[in-house]
Protein backbone atom coordinates (compact mmCIF):
# COMPACT_ATOMS: atom_id res chain seq x y z
CA UNK A 1 0.00 0.00 0.00
CA UNK A 2 2.81 2.41 0.92
CA UNK A 3 4.59 1.65 -2.38
CA UNK A 4 1.43 2.50 -4.32
CA UNK A 5 1.09 5.82 -2.52
CA UNK A 6 4.77 6.60 -3.05
CA UNK A 7 4.48 6.00 -6.78
CA UNK A 8 1.40 8.16 -7.26
CA UNK A 9 1.88 11.34 -9.29
CA UNK A 10 1.66 14.36 -6.96
CA UNK A 11 -1.30 16.68 -7.55
CA UNK A 12 -0.64 19.76 -9.68
CA UNK A 13 0.57 22.72 -7.66
CA UNK A 14 -0.17 26.43 -7.64
CA UNK A 15 2.67 28.96 -7.59
CA UNK A 16 1.79 32.20 -5.79
CA UNK A 17 4.20 35.14 -6.03
CA UNK A 18 3.74 38.21 -3.83
CA UNK A 19 6.17 40.32 -1.81
CA UNK A 20 3.64 40.77 1.03
CA UNK A 21 4.07 38.01 3.61
CA UNK A 22 0.51 38.51 4.89
CA UNK A 23 -0.95 37.93 1.44
CA UNK A 24 1.17 34.80 1.02
CA UNK A 25 -0.04 33.31 4.30
CA UNK A 26 -3.65 34.20 3.53
CA UNK A 27 -3.46 32.60 0.08
CA UNK A 28 -1.89 29.42 1.48
CA UNK A 29 -4.61 29.07 4.12
CA UNK A 30 -7.39 29.72 1.62
CA UNK A 31 -6.14 27.49 -1.20
CA UNK A 32 -3.97 24.87 0.51
CA UNK A 33 -6.88 22.46 0.83
CA UNK A 34 -7.52 22.59 -2.93
CA UNK A 35 -3.97 22.02 -4.19
CA UNK A 36 -0.37 22.25 -2.98
CA UNK A 37 0.85 25.85 -2.90
CA UNK A 38 4.43 26.96 -3.47
CA UNK A 39 5.41 30.59 -3.08
CA UNK A 40 7.89 33.25 -4.10
CA UNK A 41 8.46 36.81 -2.89
CA UNK A 42 9.67 38.43 -6.11
CA UNK A 43 9.72 38.11 -9.87
CA UNK A 44 13.16 36.48 -9.69
CA UNK A 45 11.89 34.03 -7.05
CA UNK A 46 8.98 33.21 -9.33
CA UNK A 47 11.24 32.58 -12.32
CA UNK A 48 13.45 30.30 -10.24
CA UNK A 49 10.42 28.34 -9.00
CA UNK A 50 9.11 27.99 -12.55
CA UNK A 51 12.44 26.70 -13.80
CA UNK A 52 12.74 24.24 -10.91
CA UNK A 53 9.16 22.95 -10.72
CA UNK A 54 7.46 23.66 -14.06
CA UNK A 55 6.61 20.00 -14.54
CA UNK A 56 4.42 19.94 -11.43
CA UNK A 57 2.97 23.44 -11.65
CA UNK A 58 -0.50 23.95 -13.07
CA UNK A 59 -1.30 27.55 -12.13
CA UNK A 60 0.73 30.73 -11.60
CA UNK A 61 -0.82 33.56 -9.58
CA UNK A 62 1.29 36.72 -9.48
CA UNK A 63 0.86 40.04 -7.75
CA UNK A 64 1.30 42.96 -10.15
CA UNK A 65 3.30 45.50 -8.15
CA UNK A 66 6.37 44.32 -6.29
CA UNK A 67 9.41 46.40 -5.24
CA UNK A 68 11.13 47.57 -8.42
CA UNK A 69 9.30 45.16 -10.72
CA UNK A 70 5.94 44.13 -12.13
CA UNK A 71 4.22 40.77 -12.26
CA UNK A 72 3.80 41.28 -16.01
CA UNK A 73 7.42 40.29 -16.50
CA UNK A 74 6.93 37.02 -14.63
CA UNK A 75 3.75 36.25 -16.55
CA UNK A 76 5.53 36.93 -19.85
CA UNK A 77 8.37 34.64 -18.77
CA UNK A 78 5.92 31.86 -17.94
CA UNK A 79 4.02 32.27 -21.21
CA UNK A 80 7.18 32.05 -23.32
CA UNK A 81 8.75 29.09 -21.53
CA UNK A 82 5.90 27.20 -19.88
CA UNK A 83 2.71 27.92 -21.86
CA UNK A 84 0.87 24.98 -20.27
CA UNK A 85 0.70 26.85 -16.95
CA UNK A 86 -2.49 28.87 -16.41
CA UNK A 87 -1.52 32.47 -15.55
CA UNK A 88 -3.52 34.76 -13.25
CA UNK A 89 -2.76 38.35 -12.26
CA UNK A 90 -3.84 39.82 -8.93
CA UNK A 91 -3.30 43.26 -7.39
CA UNK A 92 -4.80 45.75 -4.98
CA UNK A 93 -3.67 48.65 -7.14
CA UNK A 94 -5.62 50.22 -9.97
CA UNK A 95 -2.86 49.85 -12.55
CA UNK A 96 -5.07 49.61 -15.58
CA UNK A 97 -2.35 50.10 -18.19
CA UNK A 98 -0.25 47.14 -17.05
CA UNK A 99 -3.30 44.94 -16.61
CA UNK A 100 -4.61 45.74 -20.10
CA UNK A 101 -1.14 45.06 -21.51
CA UNK A 102 -1.06 41.65 -19.82
CA UNK A 103 -4.49 40.78 -21.21
CA UNK A 104 -3.74 41.99 -24.73
CA UNK A 105 -0.46 40.10 -24.91
CA UNK A 106 -2.12 36.88 -23.83
CA UNK A 107 -0.10 36.70 -20.66
CA UNK A 108 -3.01 35.97 -18.33
CA UNK A 109 -6.10 33.82 -18.11
CA UNK A 110 -7.81 35.91 -15.44
CA UNK A 111 -7.41 39.14 -13.46
CA UNK A 112 -8.39 39.03 -9.78
CA UNK A 113 -8.51 42.24 -7.77
CA UNK A 114 -7.58 42.41 -4.10
CA UNK A 115 -8.97 42.14 -1.50
CA UNK A 116 -10.11 38.66 -2.41
CA UNK A 117 -13.49 37.18 -1.79
CA UNK A 118 -12.51 33.80 -0.34
CA UNK A 119 -15.28 31.84 -2.07
CA UNK A 120 -14.63 33.51 -5.41
CA UNK A 121 -10.87 32.96 -5.05
CA UNK A 122 -11.33 29.26 -4.41
CA UNK A 123 -13.68 28.97 -7.37
CA UNK A 124 -11.14 30.73 -9.61
CA UNK A 125 -8.38 28.35 -8.51
CA UNK A 126 -10.56 25.28 -9.09
CA UNK A 127 -11.43 26.50 -12.58
CA UNK A 128 -7.77 27.26 -13.32
CA UNK A 129 -6.75 23.75 -12.24
CA UNK A 130 -9.46 22.25 -14.45
CA UNK A 131 -8.28 24.38 -17.38
CA UNK A 132 -4.72 23.21 -16.81
CA UNK A 133 -5.89 19.60 -16.91
CA UNK A 134 -7.75 20.20 -20.17
CA UNK A 135 -4.65 21.80 -21.67
CA UNK A 136 -2.56 18.78 -20.76
CA UNK A 137 -5.08 16.46 -22.40
CA UNK A 138 -5.13 18.66 -25.50
CA UNK A 139 -1.34 18.80 -25.64
CA UNK A 140 -1.14 15.01 -25.40
CA UNK A 141 -3.58 14.62 -28.28
CA UNK A 142 -1.62 17.15 -30.33
CA UNK A 143 1.64 15.30 -29.63
CA UNK A 144 0.09 12.05 -30.78
CA UNK A 145 -1.16 13.71 -33.96
CA UNK A 146 2.23 15.29 -34.58
CA UNK A 147 3.93 11.95 -34.11
CA UNK A 148 1.81 10.45 -36.89
CA UNK A 149 2.31 13.42 -39.21
CA UNK A 150 6.06 13.54 -38.55
CA UNK A 151 6.33 9.86 -39.39
CA UNK A 152 4.41 10.46 -42.61
CA UNK A 153 6.66 13.40 -43.47
CA UNK A 154 9.93 11.51 -43.07
CA UNK A 155 8.52 8.48 -44.91
CA UNK A 156 7.48 10.73 -47.79
CA UNK A 157 10.92 12.33 -47.96
CA UNK A 158 12.64 8.93 -48.06
CA UNK A 159 10.27 7.84 -50.80
CA UNK A 160 11.09 10.99 -52.76
CA UNK A 161 14.80 10.13 -52.65
CA UNK A 162 14.06 6.82 -54.34
CA UNK A 163 11.71 8.50 -56.82
CA UNK A 164 14.47 10.92 -57.82
CA UNK A 165 16.91 8.08 -58.34
CA UNK A 166 14.49 6.12 -60.51
CA UNK A 167 13.54 9.17 -62.57
CA UNK A 168 17.17 10.18 -63.21
CA UNK A 169 19.01 6.87 -63.74
CA UNK A 170 16.23 4.33 -64.23
CA UNK A 171 14.51 1.64 -62.13
CA UNK A 172 16.12 -1.27 -60.33
CA UNK A 173 19.14 0.70 -59.10
CA UNK A 174 18.78 0.97 -55.34
CA UNK A 175 22.47 1.29 -54.42
CA UNK A 176 22.50 5.12 -54.40
CA UNK A 177 19.44 5.17 -52.13
CA UNK A 178 21.06 2.65 -49.78
CA UNK A 179 24.27 4.67 -49.57
CA UNK A 180 22.40 7.95 -49.15
CA UNK A 181 20.28 6.62 -46.27
CA UNK A 182 23.25 4.89 -44.63
CA UNK A 183 25.11 8.20 -44.58
CA UNK A 184 22.13 10.08 -43.19
CA UNK A 185 21.69 7.43 -40.52
CA UNK A 186 25.34 7.64 -39.51
CA UNK A 187 25.11 11.42 -39.28
CA UNK A 188 22.50 11.02 -36.53
CA UNK A 189 19.40 12.16 -38.35
CA UNK A 190 16.40 13.31 -36.32
CA UNK A 191 12.97 14.06 -37.65
CA UNK A 192 11.93 17.69 -37.91
CA UNK A 193 8.76 18.90 -36.23
CA UNK A 194 6.63 21.12 -38.47
CA UNK A 195 5.34 24.35 -36.94
CA UNK A 196 1.64 23.55 -36.71
CA UNK A 197 0.93 26.99 -35.26
CA UNK A 198 1.76 28.45 -38.67
CA UNK A 199 0.54 25.83 -41.15
CA UNK A 200 -2.08 23.14 -41.52
CA UNK A 201 -1.74 19.81 -43.33
CA UNK A 202 -2.61 21.31 -46.72
CA UNK A 203 0.12 23.91 -46.24
CA UNK A 204 2.58 21.16 -45.36
CA UNK A 205 1.79 19.19 -48.52
CA UNK A 206 2.15 22.30 -50.69
CA UNK A 207 5.45 23.39 -49.15
CA UNK A 208 6.90 19.88 -49.15
CA UNK A 209 6.02 19.35 -52.81
CA UNK A 210 7.59 22.67 -53.81
CA UNK A 211 10.80 22.03 -51.85
CA UNK A 212 11.04 18.44 -53.09
CA UNK A 213 10.55 19.56 -56.68
CA UNK A 214 13.29 22.16 -56.31
CA UNK A 215 15.58 19.54 -54.79
CA UNK A 216 14.92 17.14 -57.64
CA UNK A 217 15.62 19.84 -60.21
CA UNK A 218 18.91 20.74 -58.49
CA UNK A 219 19.98 17.08 -58.35
CA UNK A 220 19.17 16.58 -62.03
CA UNK A 221 21.10 19.70 -63.02
CA UNK A 222 24.18 18.65 -61.04
CA UNK A 223 24.04 15.12 -62.42
CA UNK A 224 24.02 16.47 -65.97
CA UNK A 225 27.08 18.58 -65.15
CA UNK A 226 28.87 15.58 -63.63
CA UNK A 227 28.20 13.48 -66.71
CA UNK A 228 29.62 16.17 -68.98
CA UNK A 229 32.69 17.06 -66.93
CA UNK A 230 33.64 13.49 -66.07
CA UNK A 231 32.86 11.71 -69.31
CA UNK A 232 36.25 10.01 -69.38
CA UNK A 233 36.49 9.14 -65.69
CA UNK A 234 35.57 5.91 -63.91
CA UNK A 235 34.48 4.77 -60.47
CA UNK A 236 38.16 4.62 -59.49
CA UNK A 237 38.17 8.42 -59.62
CA UNK A 238 35.18 8.75 -57.28
CA UNK A 239 37.03 10.16 -54.25
CA UNK A 240 38.59 12.93 -56.34
CA UNK A 241 35.33 13.68 -58.16
CA UNK A 242 33.38 13.87 -54.91
CA UNK A 243 36.02 16.07 -53.25
CA UNK A 244 35.97 18.48 -56.19
CA UNK A 245 32.18 18.72 -56.27
CA UNK A 246 31.33 18.76 -52.55
CA UNK A 247 33.85 21.43 -51.59
CA UNK A 248 34.06 22.31 -47.91
CA UNK A 249 31.67 19.52 -46.87
CA UNK A 250 34.44 16.92 -47.31
CA UNK A 251 38.17 16.59 -47.68
CA UNK A 252 40.06 13.90 -49.49
CA UNK A 253 42.51 11.75 -47.53
CA UNK A 254 44.12 9.17 -49.77
CA UNK A 255 41.42 6.68 -50.69
CA UNK A 256 38.93 8.15 -48.21
CA UNK A 257 36.51 11.05 -47.97
CA UNK A 258 36.40 12.71 -44.55
CA UNK A 259 33.11 14.47 -43.81
CA UNK A 260 33.87 17.84 -42.28
CA UNK A 261 30.18 18.76 -42.38
CA UNK A 262 28.13 15.64 -41.51
CA UNK A 263 24.88 17.62 -41.68
CA UNK A 264 25.30 17.62 -45.46
CA UNK A 265 24.54 13.88 -45.42
CA UNK A 266 21.03 14.23 -44.02
CA UNK A 267 19.85 17.69 -44.96
CA UNK A 268 16.87 16.76 -47.13
CA UNK A 269 15.49 14.39 -44.49
CA UNK A 270 16.00 16.75 -41.55
CA UNK A 271 15.48 20.20 -43.03
CA UNK A 272 12.82 22.39 -41.43
CA UNK A 273 9.64 22.65 -43.44
CA UNK A 274 9.92 25.34 -46.16
CA UNK A 275 13.72 25.48 -45.96
CA UNK A 276 15.45 25.03 -49.30
CA UNK A 277 18.03 22.25 -49.60
CA UNK A 278 21.59 23.49 -50.11
CA UNK A 279 23.51 23.11 -53.36
CA UNK A 280 26.03 20.89 -51.55
CA UNK A 281 23.38 18.40 -50.53
CA UNK A 282 21.93 18.25 -54.04
CA UNK A 283 25.46 17.68 -55.32
CA UNK A 284 25.92 14.81 -52.83
CA UNK A 285 22.96 12.85 -54.19
CA UNK A 286 23.96 13.70 -57.75
CA UNK A 287 27.44 12.29 -57.06
CA UNK A 288 25.92 9.03 -55.83
CA UNK A 289 23.87 8.76 -59.01
CA UNK A 290 26.94 9.46 -61.15
CA UNK A 291 28.87 6.80 -59.24
CA UNK A 292 26.08 4.28 -59.82
CA UNK A 293 26.24 4.91 -63.54
CA UNK A 294 30.04 4.54 -63.38
CA UNK A 295 29.62 1.12 -61.76
CA UNK A 296 30.94 2.02 -58.31
CA UNK A 297 29.71 2.31 -54.74
CA UNK A 298 30.74 3.80 -51.39
CA UNK A 299 30.71 2.36 -47.90
CA UNK A 300 30.48 4.46 -44.75
CA UNK A 301 32.23 4.01 -41.41
CA UNK A 302 32.61 6.02 -38.23
CA UNK A 303 36.19 6.29 -37.07
CA UNK A 304 36.12 7.91 -33.65
CA UNK A 305 34.15 11.13 -34.07
CA UNK A 306 34.74 11.22 -37.81
CA UNK A 307 32.51 9.95 -40.62
CA UNK A 308 34.53 8.41 -43.43
CA UNK A 309 33.57 6.81 -46.73
CA UNK A 310 35.65 4.74 -49.11
CA UNK A 311 35.10 2.76 -52.28
CA UNK A 312 32.95 -0.27 -51.57
CA UNK A 313 31.42 -3.28 -53.25
CA UNK A 314 28.04 -2.89 -54.88
CA UNK A 315 25.31 -5.12 -53.55
CA UNK A 316 24.15 -7.75 -56.02
CA UNK A 317 20.54 -7.12 -55.04
CA UNK A 318 18.33 -5.66 -52.32
CA UNK A 319 15.35 -7.16 -50.56
CA UNK A 320 11.97 -5.89 -51.71
CA UNK A 321 11.26 -4.47 -48.26
CA UNK A 322 14.59 -2.64 -47.93
CA UNK A 323 13.10 0.83 -48.33
CA UNK A 324 10.35 -0.02 -45.83
CA UNK A 325 13.00 -1.04 -43.29
CA UNK A 326 14.77 2.28 -43.72
CA UNK A 327 11.51 4.17 -43.28
CA UNK A 328 10.81 2.25 -40.10
CA UNK A 329 14.29 2.98 -38.76
CA UNK A 330 14.07 6.72 -39.36
CA UNK A 331 10.49 6.91 -38.09
CA UNK A 332 11.51 5.38 -34.77
CA UNK A 333 13.93 8.18 -34.02
CA UNK A 334 13.08 10.47 -31.16
CA UNK A 335 11.58 13.88 -32.01
CA UNK A 336 13.28 17.16 -30.86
Amino acid sequence: MSDTIANQTPPPAILFVDDEATAVKYFERAIGAIAPVVTGASVEDGKAMLDAHAGSLAVLVSDQRMPGEYGNELLRYARERYPHIVRILTTAYSELDQTVEAVNQGQIHRYIKKPWDISALRMEMKQALELSGLRKERDQLVREKLSVLQTQTVATRIGIVQTLCVSLIGPGRFQPVETYLAGADLAGTRNVEPDWQRMDYADLVRVESECSGSFGHAVGTRLAELRTRNAGRSAADAVQVFADVLGAAVRGDGDALIWTSPATLSEFLTRPVAQTVSAEHAAWLACLLWLEEAGGALRFAREGDTIVCRAGTRAASFAADRLALWIERFSERAFD
